[in-house]
């Protein structure tokens, strides 16, 4: 078990300095989110009660996006070096190395997307309930959000189809978002959020089970 913690944290320290080296992958995707984000109020003009409405719906799907456009990354380098083959040729588990990528990608993307959305809310001036349920569910979501992308991206590594990719998964990360829009619009009105925040969990946990199994065999079954 000692052994297995490791070659976790190996994994995850290598794939972190790979990122860090290469800065324009992790920059380009958070660059966008921040680009989109600044481009509604100017499309809005002054009509501060209608921005203040939409903000944490053009906040959550340009999250959504931003997450798209980075998930390439996950295992790019290690298909062009040939790394890849390696890693599932070695003697530990594929789901291992796997749940180690995936923790990495969520580290570089998903935790500056959660400050920086949430920064974005308290320029614009989201109510503090607005704030807590945009901070939360993003949270819940993100890891989400990669688990599941790393399953397309293993089904199409190699072929560069960022319109496929897309295609392939923004149709399931709707479930994601609904809910997660539900318990932000619950929590404007002074709603309850608990049923919301129970479901985006209970969805995290069921793709931190599956995700990692489901990768490993669609890359065994990719490189096969």
């Amino acid at each position: 078990m000692n052994e297995y913690i490791k070659i976790f944290f190996i994994i995850l320290q290598r794939d972190l300095t790979l990122v860090f080296r290469n800065k324009a992958e992790f920059i380009n995707p958070l660059m966008f989110f921040v680009i989109v984000i600044i481009l509604f109020p100017l499309a809005f003009g002054s009509d501060a009660t209608l921005l203040k409405q939409l903000t944490s719906g053009i906040i959550w799907v340009t999250a959504l996006l931003a997450t798209v456009l980075s998930l390439e990354t996950i295992f790019r380098t290690d298909f062009e070096d040939g790394s890849i083959e390696q890693l599932i040729l070695a003697r530990y588990p594929l789901t291992l190395m796997v749940s180690a990528k995936v923790t990495a990608h969520w580290i570089i993307f998903g935790l500056p997307l959660i400050f920086i959305a949430v920064l974005t809310g308290f320029i614009l001036s989201l109510s503090s309930q607005t704030m807590f349920a945009l901070f939360f569910t993003l949270l819940l979501s993100t890891p989400v959000l990669s688990l599941i992308g790393a399953i397309t991206v293993a089904l199409t590594i190699g072929l560069r189809g960022g319109m496929l990719l897309s295609l392939l998964i923004l149709p399931l990360y709707m479930p994601v978002l609904i809910f997660s829009m539900l318990a932000v619009q619950n929590a404007t009105a002074g709603q309850s959020i608990s049923a919301e925040i129970y479901f985006l969990a209970g969805i995290l946990v069921l793709a931190l089970t599956l995700a990692p199994i489901t990768t490993a065999a669609a890359l065994r079954i990719r490189l096969s």
